[in-house]
């Protein structure tokens, strides 16, 4: 069996099987390292422009020049288009960007949709219980005020006044009257008469309030005295109008016929 010079003895005649040494002399100069290939001669620069060969551009091979960089941005070259500005390596033209789509513009107030404009409410009356109209009340009646009671809730509510005359008052079925102006609903005001009030409408656009004979009279804007019976009283845009124990209605008067 061949030995290496260290004293190895191998099976392999190339190198050792211990320490991996070459055989001896002349295994040595069979397997010796080949002679160094010499360096290719360095090639003549490839001039570039429109009569340059095929092989001056920059998929020349594997000896070809480095990549050239866009001349606008300084991108290096990753194809046939910059990647940051569009430049054509091949045309030398830049790309032409894609103008931003128009930003919509804002309308001008004559172009704008608006809402169609609500007519003015026409003349019409709040319906309300007031307190201080009920403690006026309670002081005058003194003893026989003992069973009234102002309503803990009562809800406003407005009424429109429409036609010739409005009607404040009761309904009474028996009596086929219904009062444009019903304060029979709950609470029920139990000072107030089944025809107690009427609002008459005049030609002149304004309206006048008589009491017709109701049982408790009809008091205006908080005064002491009633107003006279069949008594016509002009009225304006605001007025209050006092009936039975605790109902005030105020007018909402708008000029012009009702």
């Amino acid at each position: 069996m061949p030995v290496c010079p260290s004293g190895h003895t191998s099976e392999a005649a190339d190198y050792c099987d211990v320490c991996g040494d070459l055989m001896d002399g002349a295994q040595r100069a069979e397997f010796a390292a080949p002679a160094p290939v010499p360096a290719p001669a360095p090639k003549a620069d490839v001039e570039e422009g429109p009569d340059a060969g095929p092989d001056a551009g920059p998929d020349a091979g594997p000896d070809k020049a480095a990549s050239p960089a866009c001349p606008h941005c300084g991108t290096p070259r990753s194809g046939r288009f910059c990647e940051v500005d569009g430049y054509d390596f091949e045309t030398g033209a830049l790309r032409t960007a894609q103008p931003p789509a128009p930003r919509p513009r804002p309308l001008v107030p004559s172009q704008r949709t608006s809402s169609p404009r609500l007519s003015p409410p026409g003349p019409s009356a709040l319906i309300a219980a007031d307190r201080a109209y009920f403690d006026t009340v309670i002081a005058q009646m003194g003893p026989d005020a003992a069973g009234l009671t102002f309503p803990p809730y009562s809800p406003e509510r407005r009424v429109p006044l429409i036609g010739d005359q409005v009607r404040i008052g009761r309904r009474s079925t028996s009596r086929a009257l219904l009062p444009e102006i019903d304060l029979s609903a709950p609470p029920e005001d139990p000072g107030v008469s089944h025809l107690h009030a009427v609002l008459l409408a005049q030609p002149d656009g304004t309206w006048n309030l008589v009491d017709p004979g109701s049982t408790n009279g009809t008091t205006v804007n908080g005064g002491a005295d009633p107003i006279g019976v069949n008594t016509p009283v002009r009225m304006a845009d605001g007025d209050r109008i006092h009936v039975g124990a605790w109902t005030t209605i105020t007018l909402s008067l708008q000029e012009g016929p009702p």
